[in-house]
């Protein structure tokens, strides 16, 4: 196993392939693994990842070089993967053509005063615009990031409810508690895979964060309305959106990747929900041709994900302060063309998975400012990952004057 342990981290450091599609792959490339190799497969894959930039200081490699795909090598991989299992208390095994990894040194670095973004695992230009943007408040939230998320679930309301759908869960042995103030959330005591479960397949509940899940009663839809999903994506807030609307009315889920809308449709179909129809953006054409034309729209906007990381540790190796800049560009594009969309009366929601003012509530208010007469902010919510129980998100819904 130590040897798809170095592969694969390899493929996501030096292929720059996402961490989850890597276990996948690998546990398809080995079937006849039992639960306990999946699961020590799986967590050092993550951890690694989560903690890559502190493990690679751990195991006495130049910081400068963390992440440099042209050096990291199957031998320093192994040297990263070996600091992660010693500083957890566990002993090496013996393999003499291994590199040499002293556990007095490991455990001596670790008590090292180290620069925080190093400690924290996360690369500078986070750790300086977080600090910049965020104040007093990023500490926290830097160290929030690397604790694992739990797994909620949100109850699909058209084939049952939330008292039922634990009592089937836990006919099935997976143990949940209600998430106090989301009324559709049930939260997973112990971390499970759910997708083969028989709840699953006959579509009571999707796999959805608590925060996520208080974005599509935020847009305020109702039956027989008609609504706009403009960045649907794989269409978990598309679905949402329809049983809050007891599939009565009309959803147009839009999005500019094919393969993602094909995925919402499946998904439809397991949940019981005919009232969402999918449409490619195949250009500006596309949008306009939809003015004003929505009862509500909901704007989830590609973002940093950096109120995700928790779940998606990989992301913070694969971003840049260059990318972020490009995605608030494409923010502000869409929430001005896409807003277009919206009847008079009629509302709109702004939402992100991203901690960063810049991309949250000051986009709404450069908007506001460019269009301060003729909509206005009725409400915004704000969740944050150090308490616990919540991603980072960020949603803000705003009225058209009528």
């Amino acid at each position: 196993m130590l040897d798809e342990i170095v592969l694969s981290l390899g493929e996501v450091f030096v292929g720059r392939r996402y961490a989850d599609k890597v276990i996948e792959f690998a546990f398809k490339r080995h079937r006849k693994w039992g639960s306990r190799d999946r699961r020590i497969f799986a967590e050092s894959i993550y951890e690694c990842v989560r903690w890559w930039r502190w493990f690679w200081h751990l195991a006495g490699l130049p910081d400068s070089e963390h992440n440099q795909p042209e050096i990291i090598t199957p031998e320093r991989l192994w040297q990263v993967w070996a600091a992660y299992w010693i500083i957890n208390g566990r002993d090496l095994p013996k393999d003499e053509d291994a590199p040499e990894v002293r556990p007095e040194d490991v455990l001596k670095r670790a008590k090292e005063q180290v620069e925080p973004a190093v400690r924290a695992a996360i690369p500078d230009w986070l750790e300086e615009r977080g600090s910049r943007e965020l104040g007093n408040a990023w500490p926290a939230l830097r160290d929030a990031m690397n604790v694992p998320a739990d797994v909620f679930v949100r109850v699909n309301t058209l084939k049952i409810d939330r008292r039922t759908l634990r009592e089937r869960l836990g006919q099935e042995g997976f143990e949940t508690e209600i998430v106090e103030d989301v009324p559709s959330a049930l939260r997973l005591k112990q971390r499970a895979s759910l997708f083969g479960s028989a709840a699953y397949k006959e579509g009571l509940f999707e796999v959805q964060d608590a925060a996520s899940q208080l974005i599509a009663p935020l847009l305020q839809p109702e039956p027989g309305m008609r609504v706009v999903d403009a960045c649907a994506g794989g269409g978990g807030k598309a679905l949402h959106i329809a049983a809050l609307m007891r599939n009565k009315g009309r959803i147009l889920a839009l999005d500019v990747h094919a393969w993602k809308l094909a995925e919402l449709r499946k998904r439809a179909s397991r949940a019981g929900v005919d009232v969402i129809e999918t449409r490619e953006i195949e250009g500006s054409k596309t949008v306009k041709r939809l003015a004003q034309s929505a009862d509500r729209v909901l704007l989830d906007v590609p973002c940093s994900g950096l109120g995700v990381l928790r779940r998606n540790p990989d992301a913070k190796w694969k971003l840049s302060l260059a990318e972020i800049e490009r995605l608030r560009a494409l923010q502000a594009e869409i929430l001005e063309n896409y807003s277009r969309m919206v009847i008079p009366g009629g509302k709109l929601v702004y939402a992100t998975c991203s901690i960063l003012p810049s991309e949250n509530e000051q986009q709404v208010q450069a908007f506001l400012v460019r269009h301060g007469e003729g909509w206005l902010l009725e409400e915004e919510l704000h969740r944050t990952p150090e308490a616990g129980v919540f991603d980072g998100f960020y949603a803000a819904r705003l009225k058209r004057v009528a």
